[in-house]
């Protein structure tokens, strides 16, 4: 029986609006030699009945009672029989080159274990929304992730199995920053690569609720946890750290809909990011966008403020 070269785990709840763009961008891949492992974390919707509408041998489904997206991966890992292991969430989309590029990639630079592609965003239609950090680290770049998340998703990496067996799974008792915690984890060993180019298509829709207090929360546990871990190399990285984790929450609480409460939190966020990192405030243009954004939800009935959430976000 033929062993493929690379196992694809797609976790699904409920993915029916997304799953079929999702699997079509892995089915359409120039590598070839691959299977994909779609786990059915309990689906109650038309996801199934969608995913069997393809006729492709490569394609396995299993499913289990609803149990997350750290544990409906962990389920794909022990099914996995490739040399290579790569995630995919079920409303995400891959370029057709993805899987062939991180492979060369890795064979090219043998001492690297990792390889990840730059991201950029997209909306419930496939229209581009925004372009990723698009930030190109290689080799040991464990203090880069540290400071700025270049990987941006777990539909990113290819990673060789056996390291992702060493430094263990994904962690189940993470409520969300399993990704990074991941990568984090993964880079402290092992050296990565970075293809740079966009193979990453990341799906933001209008409906999506930002729960920023519960990201904070586990954001700041693994960041905390990744700095104990190498405390002297760390030491002088992790106020600038949570100056970045503060300014990513001061925009994700401004995602989807507007809302007094995520005005909010994305000012509470904002004075975060400014107390660990004051020179903030030297970017004028960043600062007063933002102070626009937070005043128009605060202040403005959610159809006033919508013209200004839509607004182009400033860059530094």
């Amino acid at each position: 029986m033929h062993t493929p070269i690379v196992s694809i785990v797609i976790p699904v709840f409920n993915g029916q609006d997304t799953i079929e763009r999702t699997v079509s961008s892995v089915l359409s891949q120039t590598f070839s030699d691959f299977e994909l492992i779609i786990i059915d974390d309990g689906c109650t919707d038309k996801t199934l009945r969608i995913v069997n509408h393809f006729s492709d041998s490569r394609l396995k489904v299993y499913s289990y009672p609803n149990a997350g997206l750290s544990a409906s991966r962990n389920r794909g890992i022990r099914i996995a029989s490739g040399a290579f292991i790569s995630f995919l969430d079920a409303d995400d989309v891959w370029t057709d080159t993805k899987l062939a590029d991180q492979l060369s990639a890795l064979q090219e630079h043998s001492s690297a274990s990792i390889a990840y592609s730059w991201t950029n965003y997209i909306d419930e239609n496939d229209n581009f929304i925004q372009s990723g950090s698009h930030l190109t680290f290689n080799g040991n770049i464990f203090e880069n992730l540290l400071v700025s998340n270049a990987v941006e998703s777990g539909a990113n990496v290819l990673v060789k199995r056996t390291v992702l067996e060493q430094v263990g799974f994904f962690d189940e008792t993470l409520k969300a920053a399993e990704d990074w915690d991941m990568w984090l984890r993964l880079s402290s060993q092992y050296e990565f690569v970075c293809v740079p180019k966009v193979q990453i298509l990341y799906r933001r829709t209008n409906s999506m609720s930002s729960n920023v207090v519960r990201q904070e929360t586990e954001c700041v546990k693994v960041l905390e946890r990744a700095c104990a871990s190498r405390p002297e190399e760390t030491a002088f990285l992790r106020q600038k750290s949570l100056a970045n984790l503060y300014r990513y929450l001061t925009f994700k609480a401004l995602e989807g809909a507007p809302g007094r409460q995520k005005g909010i939190e994305s000012a509470r966020c904002l004075l975060q990011a400014v107390r660990y990192n004051p020179s903030l405030l030297k970017n004028v243009r960043l600062v007063l966008s933002v102070v626009l954004k937070i005043s128009a939800v605060v202040l403005l009935p959610s159809s006033q403020s919508e013209p200004f959430l839509n607004r182009k976000r400033a860059t530094s």
